[in-house]
């Protein structure tokens, strides 16, 4: 069985990231037959000879691809395959900002924000149904998907992505709208941040206590942050057309 995924074609994939590092798009050659995972709306373009199956990613208690609601949250994945001959498909992620591949292996998963999963092969698996999904621990609208398993895993961060390895024992600190993803080996804890950012953005204030051995990757920007400042620049229009009438 640890053999026949090893050989597991999808598991490595030709790509280019175009575009860095502000307007990154994901360009995937698939060769005859191959398959990747993607989100679902995270396709620009495809050749004409992929295939395209919607499913919701679900393990365990229906023991199905599907649709899965928890916690208020839905994780839709589509399955690209190429037929006929290798095909080429664009993706890209509604955060404006970078792509970074990961690698996942025996004893090397990630923890990942949701909005920031773009891509994987067919051999990582998505877990939804651990806490970090299901009751939303990292904050309002941050819900994290646990992968495992062994390939490629593509994510998309709101600005550059930082990253920070850390060594047995070190912790970070981290602003949650920061997070982007960190390694499965990390130890961590969810708490809040009572100090002058959390009292001037009048939000949450979660951070997360990260430990290592691993790694951090973080998002430069901060979209809860930039919608706030977004919201100042329109106000003004927004108040004056409905004054006028």
């Amino acid at each position: 069985m640890g053999s026949s995924q090893v050989s597991a074609p999808a598991q490595k994939f030709n790509y280019e990231i175009k575009y860095r590092p502000s307007y990154s798009l994901l360009e995937i050659t698939l060769e005859l037959n191959q398959l990747v995972r993607a989100e679902a709306g995270a396709m620009t373009y495809m050749s004409s000879n992929i295939q395209v199956n919607t499913h919701m990613r679900e393990k365990g208690l229906l023991g199905t691809l599907g649709l899965k609601l928890l916690g208020g949250q839905s994780f839709f994945v589509n399955d690209y395959v190429a037929t006929g001959g290798p095909g080429k498909l664009g993706l890209v992620s509604a955060p404006i900002g970078d792509i970074q591949r990961l690698e996942v292996g025996p004893g090397k998963g990630y923890i990942v924000q949701k909005s920031a999963y773009i891509a994987s092969a067919p051999t990582v698996q998505l877990d939804v149904q651990w806490q970090g999904f299901t009751k939303g621990l990292f904050g309002q609208g941050l819900f994290m998907v646990k992968t495992s398993g062994q390939g490629d895993l593509f994510i998309n961060t709101f600005g550059a992505i930082d990253s920070h390895p850390l060594g047995a024992g070190e912790t970070f600190v981290v602003d949650n709208f920061h997070l982007v993803a960190f390694s499965d080996t990390c130890q961590y804890t969810v708490t809040k941040f009572g100090g002058l950012k959390s009292t001037l953005l009048g939000g949450e204030g979660l951070v997360t206590n990260i430990t290592g051995p691993g790694e951090v990757y973080l998002q430069t920007k901060n979209l809860s942050e930039f919608a706030d400042w977004l919201w100042t620049v329109l106000e003004p229009k927004v108040r004056a057309t409905v004054g006028a009438r």
